[in-house]
């Protein structure tokens, strides 16, 4: 691209962000044209305040009138979860990702602060963690998911921001704690070990992005003294064909050496050395199974990631597909429980086969709400979704690529003509740094 075209397509790209921006304004000012509200007395609880949950309540206020919203989480704080990745390159403070939960709910929704510790599908009751009961007609499971770092032997979060290891998804100080142990490592050199796990996991490009951003940070620091590995267990490095193949370029024009078949199961923080499952295939396609180990003076840790505890123990999960993980039975395209119909799940918690994301979240609740009044009503919701997910896939400070794709791993561009998804731009890093917090906060409040 010349020079010339490279800056209209930036003027273009900008222009482009400051309507979304301004859209954003406007849809938090005044929003769509108001629905009639559906009488109802219906008795709907929401098992989760993170993206999903919040986002559903406001939206069902709006819709439905006399209707008993239950919202329950434990959390005082909401996160951000987008923000981690710039929290753990040092782009961004703590403070950036954390707000709290109260402050998003609106009036009409009553918070228990509590966990949900069981669920009766059969009976349609919940059960508190202190023991209240909670009935319900419908049910919307957005518990979004949890970290199993024991299936690590050796690790502990204590060891975030020490011995040369980080693990950014732990939350805003564990993110803080790993751009610590980050930052020593980007000037001290080394080898820099970046891992992701073999089950499901929300943001699937983030083990990609702190690589690349610890990649591009190190070598302004201290060129020549770094050695970056990339062990996924995988036989990919990204889950859509054509994403995999331009991030394969892009770790090989930078020197990022890839270990494919790797899934980490123990570290010696003493000896910072970490041991690997590891599976190769010969010419036959005969599989070998064996255990590696890898020295690092920097290690990335994304444990396996699983369903809650109550939705295993629920009897909700899938039965035949991704049973150790436990993520909700539910059709792929209206989220609803395949057999329990009055169950829906959004997010992270949802057994489909995209959609770990917050854009992909802004896509569910909308269908969820759809179809959930439309049953209220006596009728059958018409909204589809398609399994949109968006990646601001970051490759250094201050390039991004924004990578949309759905089910089908087709590429859905938001701005076809405007951001090309598979090149490094600027404007691409500014919809991850400006553009994206503002859409998700509108999320939030029903407004997007």
């Amino acid at each position: 691209m010349s020079k010339d075209r490279g800056l209209h397509a930036s003027r273009r790209g900008f222009l482009a962000l400051a309507g979304l921006g301004a859209a954003a304004g406007a849809v938090g000012a005044g929003g769509a044209a108001p629905v009639a509200a559906q009488a109802t007395r219906a008795r709907i609880v929401i098992i989760g305040a993170g993206a999903g949950g919040t986002a559903l309540a406001n939206r069902l206020v709006q819709r439905l009138d006399g209707a008993t919203i239950t919202l329950l989480d434990p959390r005082p704080d909401h996160l951000y979860q987008p923000g981690l990745s710039l929290v753990a390159a040092g782009l961004k403070p703590p403070a950036y990702v954390v707000s709290r939960t109260a402050d998003w709910l609106p009036r009409g929704v009553t918070l228990i602060p509590e966990p949900a510790a069981a669920i009766d599908p059969v009976a349609r009751t919940v059960a508190t963690a202190s023991g209240q009961r909670l009935d319900y007609d419908f049910l919307v499971l957005a518990p979004g998911l949890v970290l199993d770092y024991g299936a690590i032997e050796g690790f502990s979060t204590d060891l975030i921001g020490s011995n040369g290891i980080g693990a950014l998804y732990g939350g805003p100080d564990a993110a803080a704690k790993t751009w610590q142990a980050a930052r020593r490592y980007a000037e001290e050199g080394g080898v820099g070990l970046f891992t992701r796990p073999a089950t499901e996991m929300k943001c699937a490009g983030a083990p990609l992005k702190h690589t690349f951003l610890i990649d591009d940070i190190a070598q302004r620091a201290a060129p020549g003294k770094h050695e970056i590995r990339y062990a996924c267990p995988q036989a990919a490095l990204f889950s859509v064909p054509i994403v995999a193949e331009k991030v394969r370029m892009l770790f090989g024009e930078r020197g990022i050496a890839t270990h494919y078949g790797h899934t980490l199961t123990a570290i010696d923080p003493g000896t910072r050395r970490a041991t690997f499952a590891t599976v190769t295939r010969d010419a036959a396609g005969v599989e070998t199974r064996s255990d590696t180990q890898l020295d690092y003076d920097y290690l990335h840790v994304i444990p396996p990631q699983r369903a809650p505890e109550v939705i295993r123990q629920s009897g909700l999960s899938w039965a035949d597909k991704w049973v150790d993980q436990g993520w909700a039975e539910v059709d792929q395209k209206t989220l609803r429980h395949l057999r329990f119909p009055e169950v829906f799940a959004i997010g992270d918690v949802a057994g489909v086969p995209k959609g770990k994301t917050a854009a992909s979240v802004k896509w569910q609740v909308p269908v969820v709400e759809d179809h959930l009044v439309a049953a209220i009503a006596g009728g059958e919701g018409t909204a589809s979704y398609d399994g949109y997910t968006s990646c601001p896939l970051i490759t250094r400070v201050g390039r991004a690529m924004l990578v949309e794709f759905d089910y089908n791993n087709n590429l859905v561009p938001s701005f076809p003509g405007v951001i090309a998804p598979l090149e490094e731009l600027w404007i691409s890093w500014l919809m991850k740094e400006v553009a994206l917090k503002a859409t998700y906060n509108a999320m939030l409040r029903g407004r997007a």
